[in-house]
């Protein structure tokens, strides 16, 4: 099930809202979301939810074993077991693949399905067993309860990676305030249309760019189908982290932003600390430190981080390349950074993301032919033409979703939302001005959501962009 379909936004979620509110107790409340967030996953993943059951009740075994046996023995134990479970079924095939071409072999390569959000509910996992290990968060003695840190819907397929630390006290004891609902269905409500209104009709027009015959693309005609994709992938996995924010809020969870206007960046560094923020803190936190961080072998650790991080979006090749792009740019940015602080910022911020450009190139051609004839035709080397009359139809149709695209990664839409509330707030201490403020965000928020509505219903386009995870 996903957040941007009919059945979750006018059945699913109405009834979790339903019976979540009359339950009377903390308990009981848990056991609607662990219910409901059992049955998000099973909606479309029947079979898999019994291997995310197993992986929960495994590592809660763990969390307790190290209260009784060598701490460190059950860590290795667990990080063995999780990340082989994570190899198995996202890595198996890969694997036997480039072992069959390198070695000559011709072993059978497992078919395996791909548990959707593995990779998420993984990390989710192993940043528990590792904290209680460091004696950062105590163990959880209630499976049902550590289930439901695994498990709960607004955050399992898509993110951000949420820490058990981040959750610990509110898993047992929280309150969800008006004003924390409504800041929650306007934030969901902001990342559905983010995701539905401008995300799934950039995907749609790269795609009509990117997935034929590139030979019969024009230079500029290819640059701008990855141009955006960069769009498509920034406010499709931007808007699901806001969707699991207000869904969090709802029901009285504070998830950690995911993105701080990314595009923005004016250097490959800030880049990556304003993207994917639970990922990047992650591996900082959880690799990138633990094999010494910036005190020695630090090349070294950034290309083993970065090798990590491309292969975590997916079992191909390609995305290696992209992982280890990134970690060329950041040594290059770490050992030249006195000399490119001197270039205007507009200078550097049109470098970034020209090279942020190149690197979603590398990211969307999972094929390699295919990504080396990209490239071919970005240079102009394949003899295609700069421009053609393709690419100026799919400008001209796509022209107003391109400025929606640029204004929206930009501050602006905070800046008015913010100087709308002040001006709101700036009459009468509180009264009719809160009223006013309230009822023009909630016209919005039915807005957004009839917006949405009908554009799901008129379109057959609504991808999924986390299949890999």
């Amino acid at each position: 099930m996903l957040f941007s379909s009919l059945p979750f936004l006018y059945l699913f979620l109405p009834l979790c809202v339903l019976f979540y509110f009359l339950m009377p107790s903390i308990r009981a409340k848990n056991a609607v979301l662990l219910v409901f967030s059992l049955v998000f996953y099973a909606w479309g993943e029947p079979v898999y939810v019994l291997l995310m059951l197993g992986v929960s009740a495994a590592n809660w075994a763990f969390g307790l074993l190290m209260e009784r046996l060598n701490k460190k023995a059950v860590l290795v134990c667990a990080i063995v077991f999780d990340l082989g479970c994570l190899a198995v079924f996202k890595y198996a095939g890969f694997l036997v693949e480039n072992l069959n071409a390198l070695a000559g072999l011709s072993l059978p390569v497992p078919k395996i399905a791909l548990p959707i959000g593995i990779s998420f509910y993984t990390f989710q996992i192993l940043s528990y067993i590792v904290d209680v290990y460091r004696g950062s968060v105590g163990v959880q003695h209630s499976y049902p309860r550590f289930l439901l840190y695994v498990s709960l819907f607004p955050q399992l397929i898509a993110g951000p990676i949420v820490r058990y630390s981040d959750v610990e006290k509110e898993m047992s004891a929280r309150k969800t305030e008006p004003e924390e609902i409504f800041y929650g269905v306007t934030r969901f409500c902001i990342g559905l249309a983010k995701k539905i209104l401008i995300a799934d009709y950039a995907g749609k027009a790269a795609s009509q760019l990117l997935d034929g015959n590139l030979a019969a693309q024009s230079t500029l005609g290819v640059w701008f189908g990855v141009l955006l994709y960069a769009f498509e992938i920034y406010f499709d996995f931007s808007g699901y982290s806001d969707m699991a924010i207000g869904l969090g809020r709802i029901f009285g969870f504070r998830y950690l932003e995911n993105f701080r206007l990314p595009y923005m960046a004016k250097s490959i560094t800030e880049f990556w600390r304003r993207w994917h923020i639970s990922l990047s803190s992650f591996f900082r936190d959880y690799l990138y430190i633990p094999l010494g961080g910036n005190r020695r072998h630090v090349v070294l650790n950034l290309a083993i981080v970065w090798a990590l991080t491309g292969l975590w979006h997916g079992a191909s090749w390609n995305f290696v390349l992209w992982g280890l792009y990134f970690f060329v740019l950041l040594v290059i940015e770490r050992f030249t950074r006195k000399y490119l602080e001197k270039i205007p910022g507009v200078l550097r911020w049109a470098a970034t993301f020209l090279l942020l450009v190149i690197g979603w190139n590398i990211f969307y051609f999972t094929d390699g032919t295919r990504l080396l004839e990209s490239f071919r035709v970005m240079l102009g080397a394949a003899g295609t033409g700069f421009a053609d009359e393709q690419l100026r139809i799919s400008f001209i149709n796509n022209l107003p979703l391109l400025i929606l695209c640029i204004l929206g990664s930009t501050p602006l839409p905070q800046i008015v939302g913010n100087t709308f509330g002040m001006l709101c707030a700036s009459k009468d201490g509180g009264g009719k001005k809160s009223r006013i403020y309230v009822a023009v965000t909630y016209v919005y928020d039915l807005l957004l959501l009839a917006l949405c509505t009908v554009a799901l219903v008129s379109s057959t386009f609504n991808a999924f962009l986390y299949f890999r995870f």
